[in-house]
């Protein structure tokens, strides 16, 4: 008997002689996806003051988060004083988005900052360690809730000098588990010449101090994807302005700010890169931003997590580190095999 012929490398392309209509799939995609909604979770950091609030709630052209600025000159600052997520559902086109933002409180205005990033980075490590414990749940829900951080928005001073030794820790800190958005706040407070300058010395830290930012280099990029990419690398950080006010200029209703020399709009590139900013939250990078997050950092910690609940399990009883949850020793062995094909043995 003839042997089998061996399968082919690589499959060739076959174009059907009819219409057989499984080019329709795309269509199934997205009527399942939008009656599911999408889910973005962004977490806000940055010193107290920065209008992070503000410029959240211009980026979706929503009231969602209080802002935290005095409403008049002898009024009290507010501040946050605690890591608070707010969720808010909007639609836009029969797009439903749930949106959860983190704000956290501004840190470096005490005494002594030491460790003040330990809540932020504990927070976003307990969102991971959460939807892992429900990967690990023998019935799981058909759907988890993702409640991961797929973007951090870091907020730095318009100093105009260079990044502060905190921003240069934290950052450090942030960048090993989360996709990091370095924004420029209130950048109006600059010239454009001293915001150009600001902007190049702080990429100079950037690359000296090995802070690793988003979006990064993937040899899965087309040339079109590494080509928008590299804008948003030359943009990097924003320079942004917010305003929860609605102005009317020359008959058009836009967001900004009016002082005594006149009217900021915020949408304006001549003014600001805010525009840039939310195009790139929204428009093109919304998306990968999730995929990354769960591709990268999720994995990373996972892998972390399983290896570390698989030594202990060898360990025994009295030995290894303590599991990530009371059941998670017990799953690791029902999911030995998923382990296994994974690369975890």
């Amino acid at each position: 008997m003839a042997a089998a012929a061996a399968p082919s490398q690589q499959a060739s392309s076959i174009f059907p002689k009819s219409h057989v209509g499984f080019d329709s799939i795309t269509q199934q995609i997205e009527k399942k996806l939008l009656k599911r909604g999408f889910q973005f979770n962004v977490i806000c950091v940055g010193q107290t003051g920065l209008g992070k609030s503000t410029l959240i709630n211009t980026i979706f052209a929503s009231h969602l988060i209080d802002s935290k600025g005095r409403f008049t000159p002898d009024e009290q600052g507010r501040s946050t004083t605690e890591i608070h997520p707010v969720t808010h559902v909007i639609e836009e086109n029969g797009v439903r988005l749930r949106l959860n933002i983190v704000d956290t409180p501004g840190y470096g205005d005490l005494v002594n900052n030491d460790r003040c990033w330990d809540p932020i980075v504990k927070y976003i490590k307990d969102q991971h360690s959460a939807y892992l414990r429900k990967e690990l749940t023998a019935q799981r829900d058909r759907y988890i809730q993702d409640t991961r951080i797929h973007c951090c928005l870091y907020f730095i001073q318009p100093t105009g000098h260079a990044l502060k030794p905190i921003d240069i820790v934290v950052l450090k800190k942030l960048s090993e588990i989360v996709n990091v958005v370095p924004v420029i706040a209130k950048a109006d407070a600059l010239t454009l010449e001293e915001r150009q300058q600001f902007k190049d010395r702080i990429r100079d830290e950037f690359a000296f101090h090995n802070i690793r930012l988003y979006p990064y280099d993937n040899d899965e990029y087309d040339h079109e994807e590494t080509a928008v990419n590299q804008q948003i690398k030359n943009l990097i950080p924003f320079a942004v302005i917010g305003s929860d006010k609605t102005l009317n200029i020359n008959g058009r209703t836009v967001r900004g700010r009016q002082n005594k020399w006149g009217v900021i709009n915020v949408e304006d590139e001549n003014h600001c890169e805010f525009i840039y900013l939310r195009n790139f939250l929204t428009q093109t990078h919304l998306q990968d931003l999730i995929e990354t997050t769960s591709q990268i950092h999720y994995e990373s910690f996972r892998a972390k997590q399983l290896l570390a609940l698989k030594e202990s399990s060898a360990a025994g009883p009295h030995g290894g580190s303590r599991p990530i949850s009371p059941s998670a020793d017990r799953e690791l062995s029902r999911n030995s095999n998923r382990m296994t094909m994974n690369g975890y043995n």
